[in-house]
């Protein structure tokens, strides 16, 4: 509720009667009634009617008019400051939303029916939530609502915030996934200037706690996690250049990666048009009849290969006709036999370095797994078939030094006996080939050095599973239902996107590309109520934005932000 004033003239002269309003929404927009005739009021009068109306002590700001100047005697012993809670990573949570559309978005697709809360409000909260304090829908309804500063930014009071809401809203979001992945890519496109010649596409795994049984996507397969205890869902990403995301699928857990590529191929175009888009895969993701797919078709393609297939191209790796485009890597273009594709051989310092670090850890552990079961053969008698397990068992926990080793296991008086020795031509082939990895394309109008740079842009995509496992805490699942699921990962998503909107915002700022810190440094600024006791026995509170530090400032400075440093106090009910 507010006062308005109403003005007659009488007897020559403007006279302001004043009266009590209450705001009310209708199916036509806003509306607003008259409560009370309040009549002719003083400046002490109207602050007590506006006291009175809210049904609580004075709150100064409240939807009155500011210019009216609010002078009162305030005890000093009795200031107090409430209710601190964190704001600065919500606030910019927000803005990054309304940068990009998303609000809108929500608002279009998510119309208000007769849910008391809207259900575009609650996925905002879910968003913002994974963003600033990744938490289970039951933790953001019990602690982390009431402890941050979205009930202020979002009007939806903390009272209407519980897990059932919220698993509610995440059923009512899923149903939208595509049409939000083709506005993100409009979006970001034209907000950052982005080019999408380069699709760079990875998969992951995420794993279950629980048995997720009735859910297909559940199943046990190659873990990335290092939990083959659990089952999992894999995640297909394909990110610009950039790193920005612009669609994901996921597949079940036990879908080896080969088999991905056709099916996602399909999806992007059908879903964004068949563009002149060059996809960028690893060597996980390449296989003979994947490469037929994409040549037939007329598609593009840089891809990693097999280390099997450098044995192909060893009198390259001996010709010695290597091209320095940096310090440590070398590259050379090699003509493939059929001529429709080109390979690049590459030969990186670091990281023949760590190879054959590897080489040698491994080698070590063998020889020393060996030496310990010959000694334990010479004391004790056992049989051939029990060794023969123990070596193929130690053998494959060092598999990429197994092939130094030639080993015999022979069995004389019941005594089994353990001989070896170093194969010589595995050694000559691991030292030339350590540090060298293979690359082909069907692109012939790039350089060599074009090529090798957009095949290493895969790294942003590994990035982004990075940045959904850390920061994003996207693992482990525990929603068991396959729609919660996949809801679940369309909320990590959808705060990934705003993530990296955020990077592009600080690159363009200057502060580099990775905004890790710059949250953690804006979240620390908190918003809390000042208590003012008046002479007059009421209570003045000012809900105010804690001051930035020199540090805070700069960075808000830099990205063009301005901060609020007051916020009003909105009232909200709901009735359940």
């Amino acid at each position: 509720m507010y006062i308005r004033p109403g003005y007659r003239d009488k007897n020559g002269k403007r006279h302001a009667y004043w009266y009590l309003v209450e705001s009310y929404r209708t199916s036509r927009g806003p509306r607003q009634r008259t409560v009370a005739y309040l009549g002719e009021m003083d400046k002490g009068c109207r602050l007590g009617i506006k006291a009175a109306a809210n049904g609580e002590t004075f709150y100064a700001g409240e939807l009155f008019d500011r210019t009216e100047p609010q002078w009162v005697e305030v005890d000093p012993k009795g200031v107090r400051v409430e209710n601190a809670r964190s704001f600065g990573g919500y606030w910019v949570g927000v803005e990054l939303m309304r940068r990009i559309g998303l609000e809108g978005f929500f608002r279009n697709v998510l119309p208000s029916g007769r849910e008391k809360i809207p259900w575009h409000e609650m996925g905002k909260v879910l968003i913002l939530s994974r963003l600033i304090n990744p938490s289970s829908e039951l933790y953001i309804a019990e602690h982390l609502y009431a402890k941050s500063a979205m009930e202020y930014l979002l009007g939806v009071p903390s009272s209407a915030v519980d897990d059932n809401r919220l698993y509610r809203a995440l059923d009512q979001v899923l149903p939208h996934k595509e049409a939000l992945e083709v506005y993100l890519k409009e979006q970001l496109g034209t907000l950052f200037d982005l080019e999408f010649n380069l699709i760079l596409y990875d998969v992951t795994s995420t794993y279950f706690e629980g048995e997720a049984a009735l859910n297909n996507l559940a199943q046990r397969g190659y873990s990335r996690d290092h939990r083959p205890d659990c089952k999992q869902v894999c995640i297909a990403l394909a990110v610009t250049r950039e790193g920005i995301p612009f669609g994901y699928e996921l597949f079940a857990g036990n879908r080896s990666d080969v088999t991905t590529l056709q099916e996602i191929v399909v999806l992007m175009e059908s879903r964004y048009g068949r563009a002149q888009g060059i996809w960028c895969v690893d060597r996980g993701m390449l296989s003979e009849e994947n490469v037929a797919f994409l040549q037939q078709s007329g598609r593009r393609y840089i891809a990693g290969t097999p280390r099997s297939m450098l044995k192909r191209f060893e009198r390259d790796l001996l010709s010695g006709q290597w091209e320095t485009i940096r310090e440590g890597l070398e590259i050379q273009r090699c003509a493939s036999p059929q001529g429709n594709e080109t390979f690049i051989l590459c030969r990186s310092r670091e990281r023949r370095e760590k190879e054959r670090a590897i080489h040698r850890r491994f080698e070590e552990r063998i020889e020393r797994g060996l030496e310990t079961m010959a000694a334990s053969c010479r004391k004790r008698a056992w049989q051939r078939g029990v060794i023969e397990r123990r070596i193929g068992r130690l053998l494959g926990c060092n598999s990429r030094a197994a092939g130094l080793f030639d080993v015999t296991v022979q069995e004389q008086k019941g005594h089994a006996t353990i001989a070896w020795k170093k194969v010589n031509t595995w050694r000559e082939w691991a030292d030339l080939s350590e540090g060298c990895y293979l690359l082909r394309s069907n692109v012939t109008d790039w350089t060599a050095e074009e090529l090798w740079e957009a095949y290493i842009q895969l790294t942003e995509a590994e990035e982004a599973f990075r940045i959904h496992k850390s920061d994003l805490r996207i693992r482990p699942i525990w929603h068991q239902k396959e729609g919660r699921v996949k809801a679940h990962i369309l909320v990590c998503f959808l705060a990934f996107v705003l993530w990296k909107t955020f990077a592009q915002i600080c690159k363009r700022s200057g502060l580099g590309d990775e905004p890790r810190r710059i949250f953690k440094e804006l979240s620390d600024i908190k918003v809390q109520d000042v208590i003012l006791p008046a002479r007059s026995g009421r209570e003045i509170c000012l809900r105010c934005v804690t001051e930035p530090t020199e540090h805070q400032e700069i960075l808000l400075q830099r990205l063009k932000m301005v901060m609020p440093k007051r916020l009003e106090f909105a009232k909200c009910s709901v009735d359940f």
